[in-house]
């Protein structure tokens, strides 16, 4: 129950907020929606904003503070924060391990050491005093860093006053600030749409995000701290075990890292090492390396140091995730859909484990974004198993004999020409995106084989039989020259392949013929519509139910179903306007292929569409959701909507001059009011408007046993393949995901179960085996039957 005064309401609204963010942030298990704490802070603001006096300088609205009125100050740490030696493989560990046994006189199966992963991201300091949080300064030369207090206060993963009790009256916290992968792929999106520059990795961006001068700017960037030990502790205590100490941190309200481990001996930190290794790549943020630190303290006090390095701790590091190589030409390949790819040529280089010599360029933008020349030195990178890209040039090293790189004037494969993808949007022609596509289509040799392979795999079509060499013979004799000539082919077509003889051609031709009969989602993702993936088509098919409304649905509708954007809806149409792709369409029905309509369309979250829903999708400027409101109040139905008058506009109660105008615009374009009505008509045609007297409608997607919940699969199934158990769940309205979050319901663990498997045990998440698994499944089917 909320307290009586507004000091005591702040008060509590301040420490459940931060109670929240402490199970959020540090223990990835949130225990409300977002929505939820979205509400509560709201709270808070009002209550600060309505009494001034009572705001608290740990509240989590002062996160933000004004700029300073001059540079960073320097601050001098009271212990100097000192580097590390390097361990470059196994023999430098174990000579660490034994020289440290050696010191201590003791064996090397009694030294305990903690081992983290080294965080690539940038070192820093907080000082806590009396549990508040007072100054945050950066690592610096080690003895002088620089003072960034009101930046870190932005980042809310960090307490800004400590949780629990029996916190030191001086505490002081040295950790990690760092970027994850997807927050820096996200930064650089947004830079990219913006027009400006972009930066060459996460450790640069999160460099960058801590000196900006105005903490508004940081506060924007998704940095995260990370604390991995402490500095000067004073008026209080801390355990003599670092793992223990780092643990009570953590209950303090400070983010530590899941992977830290307490290890015995030499063996059980190589093991260590080779298990991060193979982890890597999906932790979702950088590492260089891994941290050895003998665990006790006061064994570290007897170690001492060795000139500007700790004797009791060092770094294994990782091979190296950027280089700088040559880059010597670019070529230009075609892929499935028609999309031209510039692709680096590079001078061979060893970055991230492997040797590098090709890398992806994405596209001509990016090319001219970087300012890139065939001869430049160049910044690979490459994390974990992702493929290498280009993060920079080398600008200093260029000589003058560089040379520019310029789109091929036709396609590469057939020679057609080529053309920047263009989507019409209420009638205006746009540009879209950045890519450049061979306008052959099925004429292009490239493009047909590409198509085929993805047409005929076992996530598509699933038709066995048809490989790589294979397609490359049916191609290359004319035989095929769509996905719907393979329909045509009978056993003695076969028989005439190198490799083929009669029973594996008859077989080739019954695979091929079972395959006309396949389930929508399938085949909507067998036609390699781009952008529309295998959730993308499942969505399509639940949404629309029938292959005919997806090739005639617009933009618009599209865009009303779960995770379908701009981008994506308008791929869609303009490849189902395609004539090329209409008439396979067309062969491919004539020929007997026949795919599953769904009886029941159950888009989860679209429902029925009422007058206001539909204004706010029309997306005319100045006319947000409120506007879209106060229309829907003052009209009953779309066709008085189009023939509103400006007169009448203007007695239309909250509609400010902005919208009025944008209004009068649009419904004086006649092809704007044309695009409307039929828009109006499809949602009605296809069953999803919603008529002012109607009652809402349940969601269709209701019914289903799994809706809203998601799910995962690791290890190895015997009864069924993975893929087999994902359909099966997404039928009863699951999501399945790779990865396991607070927020899966169930991990479903089959044999050799691994990390996932850890993480689920960890945060508490149900777990089912393969037999309990299979038990629910005829269950809830025949529940949903």
């Amino acid at each position: 129950m909320m307290k009586s005064t507004p000091a005591e309401q702040i008060a509590q609204l301040c420490e459940e907020l931060a109670q929240h963010n402490y199970r959020y942030y540090v223990l990835d298990a949130p225990s409300i929606p977002d929505a939820e704490y979205d509400r509560l802070f709201q709270r808070l603001q009002t209550l600060e904003a309505a009494h001034p006096e009572c705001v608290r300088s740990d509240s989590p609205t002062q996160r933000v503070g004004a700029k300073p009125d001059s540079g960073f100050a320097e601050v001098v740490h009271e212990l100097p924060m000192l580097s590390l030696d390097n361990a470059f493989n196994d023999e430098d560990l174990a000579h660490f391990v034994r020289r440290v046994c050696e010191r201590l006189q003791m064996d090397e199966q009694h030294l305990w050491i903690t081992a983290e992963p080294k965080l690539d991201g940038i070192a820093v300091s907080l000082v806590y005093a009396h549990g508040q949080l007072v100054r945050a300064a950066t690592r610096g030369d080690g003895s002088t860093g620089e003072d960034i207090t009101l930046n870190i206060r932005t980042l809310r993963n960090l307490p800004l006053r400590l949780l629990g009790q029996g916190w030191p009256d001086w505490l002081e916290v040295r950790g990690e600030v760092y970027m994850p992968q997807a927050g820096f792929e996200a930064l650089n999106a947004r830079a990219r749409e913006a027009g400006e520059k972009t930066f060459v990795n996460p450790r640069n961006a999160a460099a960058g995000s801590l000196r900006q001068l105005d903490p508004a700017v940081t506060a924007q960037r998704p940095l995260l701290f990370c604390a991995y030990s402490t500095g000067l502790v004073q008026g209080g205590e801390l355990p003599t075990s670092h793992q223990q100490s780092l643990e009570l941190l953590q209950s303090w309200g400070l983010k530590i890292n899941p992977e830290m481990q307490r290890l015995q001996g030499l063996e059980a930190c190589l093991q260590y090492y080779q298990q991060l290794a193979a982890k890597r790549a999906d932790l979702g943020y950088d590492i260089d390396g891994i941290v050895y630190k003998v665990d006790d303290r006061q064994q570290q006090q007897t170690l001492g140091f060795v000139a500007r390095a700790p004797r009791w701790a060092i770094a294994r590091k990782f091979p190296a995730q950027e280089q700088v190589t040559r880059l010597n030409k670019v070529e230009f390949q075609v892929g499935r859909t028609g999309a031209i790819t510039p692709v680096a040529r590079l001078e061979p280089v060893f970055v991230g484990g492997v040797t590098v010599s090709n890398a992806t360029l994405h596209n001509m933008d990016e090319i001219a974004r970087l300012g890139i020349m065939a001869g430049d030195q160049v910044i690979v990178r490459r994390a974990g198993d992702v493929i290498p890209q280009i993060a920079g040039v080398v600008l200093e090293a260029r000589q003058g004999n560089e040379e520019p790189i310029h789109l091929p004037a036709a396609c590469p494969v057939c020679g057609s020409e080529i053309e920047r993808a263009q989507v019409s949007r209420h009638g205006r022609q746009q540009s879209f995106g950045a890519v450049y596509r061979c306008v052959g289509r099925l004429a292009c040799a490239a493009q047909v084989k590409q198509s085929l392979l993805h047409f005929v795999s076992r996530r598509a079509m699933d038709i066995e039989g048809l490989g790589d060499k294979n397609i490359e013979q049916l191609v290359d004799r004319g035989w095929v020259k769509s996905p719907a000539d393979l329909y045509r082919l009978q056993v003695e077509d076969f028989l005439q392949l190198e490799g083929f003889a009669q029973l594996s051609s008859q077989n080739l031709y019954e695979a091929i013929q079972a395959s006309k009969t396949v389930s929508l989602a399938r085949f909507i993702y067998a036609l390699g519509i781009p952008e529309v993936g295998e959730e993308t088509a499942r969505v399509l098919a639940q949404g629309l139910g029938s292959l005919a409304r997806v090739r005639v649905a617009q933009e618009p509708l599209l865009k009303l179903l779960p995770d379908i954007g701009q981008e994506v809806a308008a791929e869609i149409v303009h490849f189902m306007q395609d004539s090329h792709n209409a008439q396979v369409l067309d062969a491919l029905l004539a020929a007997g292929v026949e795919p599953e309509a769904v009886t029941e369309p159950c888009a989860p979250g679209l429902g029925r569409i009422d007058l206001e829903t539909f204004l706010v999708q029309l997306k005319i400027p100045a006319v947000g959701p409120t506007g879209a409101a106060r229309l829907a109040q003052s009209i009953d139905e779309v066709d008085t909507f189009l023939a509103l008058t400006p007169a009448e506009l203007a007695q239309i109660p909250g509609l400010n001059s902005k919208a009025q105008q944008s209004l009068r615009q649009c419904l004086s374009d006649a092809q704007w009011r044309a695009q409307t009505q039929a828009f109006y008509q499809q949602l009605q045609a296809f069953g999803f408007w919603q008529r002012p007297d109607q009652a809402l409608a349940l969601e269709p997607s209701a019914g289903l046993v799994l809706q809203g919940q998601t799910w995962v699969l690791t290890g190895t199934l015997s009864q069924m393949t993975r893929d087999e158990a994902k359909a099966r769940l997404q039928a009863l309205g699951a999501k399945v995901s790779g990865s396991v979050s607070a927020k899966t319901q169930c991990v479903v663990a089959g044999e050799a179960a691994g990390s996932k498997l850890s993480k689920a045990q960890a945060l508490g998440v149900s777990i089912l085996d393969e037999a309990s698994f299979l038990e629910k499944l005829k269950l809830w089917e025949a529940e949903q039957a």
